[in-house]
């Protein structure tokens, strides 16, 4: 079988995803995310065999950081005039960028390549292929003020997206509980 593909991430609260799945619609060329697959990306790992996978989930199960709360904020597309992902962004959260810096030290360490592009915390809610792109932003505009209820993040996760299926649903391989200090 394929090997999975894997990346360590952040959940949305069921309710968060709701109010998310609710906003979708209106772009043509947009091919819109299952809300079961909404999550934050805090790396990607990418395609490995089973020892490193396994020596990676040892090295997250090290990981010391203490639960904290994020918030969504507002809709935007990465790829410039070619757009190609909508999205949902976070709240600044040190929190979360130190959580990312942690990841990425440890897939470092274990041998995978540096990361080139800058940690963009965000939810994806669409892929576009040529979308409309006055819907995009008309779309853009009318969601700009979106704010979601802020919300505890109390684990975060190893998930795996099998290729065969589109790249999801994903499914979690291991959770991590994050503990307040001891």
């Amino acid at each position: 079988p394929a090997m999975p593909r894997l990346f360590t991430g952040v959940e949305i609260p069921t309710d968060v995803s709701f109010d998310l799945e609710i906003m979708k619609g209106g772009i043509i060329g947009a091919r819109w995310i299952d809300r079961e697959t909404f999550h934050i990306t805090l790396r990607f790992i990418g395609d490995i065999e089973g020892n490193l996978a396994r020596e990676i989930a040892y090295e997250l199960d090290g990981v010391e950081a203490r639960p904290f709360s994020l918030r969504l904020k507002g809709i935007d597309v990465m790829g410039g005039n070619k757009p190609h992902t909508l999205f949902a962004g976070i709240e600044e959260s040190a929190e979360l960028r130190r959580l990312q810096s942690i990841h990425e030290r440890i897939a470092q360490v274990l041998g995978l390549p540096a990361e080139q592009r800058k940690f963009v915390p965000h939810v994806s809610l669409a892929r576009l292929k040529e979308p409309d792109l006055h819907g995009l932003h008309r779309f853009v505009a009318s969601h700009n003020l979106y704010r979601s209820r802020t919300f505890e993040v109390d684990r975060f996760v190893l998930f795996s997206s099998r290729p065969t299926r589109g790249g999801g649903p994903y499914a979690v391989e291991e959770s991590y509980d994050l503990q307040a200090a001891q």
